[in-house]
């Protein structure tokens, strides 16, 4: 029987996905994590690996090394990242996603930025609750539409062929 997310169709039987979760915050990014291995198991995901980083300023390093390995055909980033009084905020939200954007670019796999940069806890609730909007849900929604896209692009190149090998 085909899940909704397959019904829609949106299929990740074939592909594999590294999850790059942070710590800090971790009342929100394990709601985040659990959003992202819903939508990955309403795709019907092959792999889904999870790797921790202590915080939103090293999801770009570790999300580049998992997409250096080759493995996977996506790579999620999951953090949040919540204003205080100071610019720290701004460094860090700026800096994971300049990092993220660049490590993507750089291997060429897909790293979805699942970080939310927030003014106040109200607001990280109301983007990690139970439903679809939950941003790491729809950060794995789109890995699974990038890596079908870069898959037809370039069939050969993908974690799946490679791993056929």
């Amino acid at each position: 029987m085909k899940t909704d997310l397959e019904n829609k169709g949106l299929s990740a039987n074939s592909y594999r996905f590294a999850i790059v979760v942070s710590r800090w915050n971790s009342h929100i990014t394990s709601k985040l994590l659990s959003g992202a291995r819903r939508a990955l198991a309403e795709a019907n995901a092959a792999v889904v690996d999870t790797f921790e980083v202590p915080g939103a300023f090293e999801l770009p390093l570790a999300s580049q090394q998992a997409a250096k390995t080759t493995k996977y055909d996506a790579v999620i980033a999951l953090g949040t990242v919540i204003r205080g009084e100071t610019v720290h905020f701004d460094l860090v939200a700026e800096n994971a996603a300049r990092g993220i954007a660049e490590a993507s670019l750089e291997t060429g796999v897909p790293i979805l930025f699942g970080v939310l940069a927030v003014e106040n806890i109200d607001q990280a609730n109301a983007r990690s609750g139970d439903g679809d909007d939950n941003a790491g849900y729809m950060a794995a929604i789109s890995a699974i539409e990038m890596a079908t896209v870069l898959a037809k692009l370039d069939p050969k190149n993908s974690a799946r062929s490679s791993s056929a090998k």
